[in-house]
């Protein structure tokens, strides 16, 4: 037998090797999938005999998310004052970090991420629209957000943005634009800085279990709950450090008919947002 002969049948059994193995594990993992489904199948069962109602087709499925940390980025909040206001002056006024531009207004930046932003009269006409110019703005100040939100009110506009984190949503970090005669009078809402993973930190615990947790919290009577309308995966931001100092803790959302509650994967807290 030629050695070209023999290697191209080692060739063949590695392939069918592999192949083999390679069934193995898309078997399991639809396995996994089914078992999954079912669980959560049985969870909704047990709500549903709490009086709760929920349909399995209204939870969005997730990528694993996992705990990370934030930190205070002076050049982002740099951008992010620049975009409306221009050259800027920066004057450091302790943890507060105030940015001005005599003729078009003022911004302040927090440790704790948070900033509102001042605008003189006529420095950002809306002729475009409001929700365009928006979408213009966040262009220019490099942030990460979902889709606009309009708010109508008697004498003024309100876009709201959510903020986002490599396509996931940050439900406790919101930007609100306001308008009001024709131009952009404010800007207010927290920013997202310095992200980095932490080692030890908690993943997205699975939706099963956070379901019964907060049929937990329903049965002790914490919460009044007859309806979930929809369950999907994200973070909450929560300032640790005087000087803007962050986690990102991986939740779910739960919209209901009482309120709209986020179950902590770290803690297995459910809180009001």
């Amino acid at each position: 037998m030629s050695v070209s002969r023999i290697k191209s049948m080692v060739i063949v059994a590695l392939l069918l090797v592999n192949a083999f193995f390679l069934g193995i594990i898309i078997i399991d993992t639809y396995a996994d999938a089914q078992n999954e489904r079912q669980a959560l199948q049985n969870v909704c069962s047990v709500l549903r005999s709490n009086g709760i109602a929920i349909n399995p087709e209204n939870i969005k499925d997730s990528e694993v998310l996992s705990t990370m940390r934030t930190a205070r980025e002076v050049e982002s909040e740099a951008i992010i004052a620049e975009a409306l206001l221009g050259q800027v002056e920066m004057s450091d006024q302790s943890v507060i970090y105030l940015y001005e531009n005599t003729e078009k207004g003022t911004a302040e930046f927090y440790s704790g991420g948070d900033f509102y932003i001042q605008l003189h009269e006529g420095v950002i006409p809306n002729s475009d629209g409001s929700v365009a110019t928006v979408r213009e703005i966040l262009r220019n100040m490099k942030l990460e957000t979902t889709a606009a939100t309009v708010i109508v009110e008697t004498e003024a506009e309100t876009v709201a943005v959510l903020g986002t984190y490599r396509g996931t949503s940050v439900f406790n970090c919101t930007i609100d634009f306001v308008f009001s005669g024709g131009n952009l009078k404010t800007v207010k809402g927290r920013y997202l800085t310095g992200i980095e993973p932490v080692l030890d930190g908690a993943d997205l615990s699975n939706v099963s279990t956070a379901l019964l947790e907060f049929l937990a919290v329903v049965k002790r009577g914490d919460i009044r709950c007859y309806e979930i309308r929809s369950v999907e995966a994200g973070y909450m931001h929560d300032v640790v450090g005087s000087f803007g100092e962050g986690i990102i803790t991986p939740v779910w959302l739960l919209t209901t008919d009482s309120g709209r509650y986020v179950v902590d994967s770290a803690t297995g807290e459910v809180r009001t947002i």
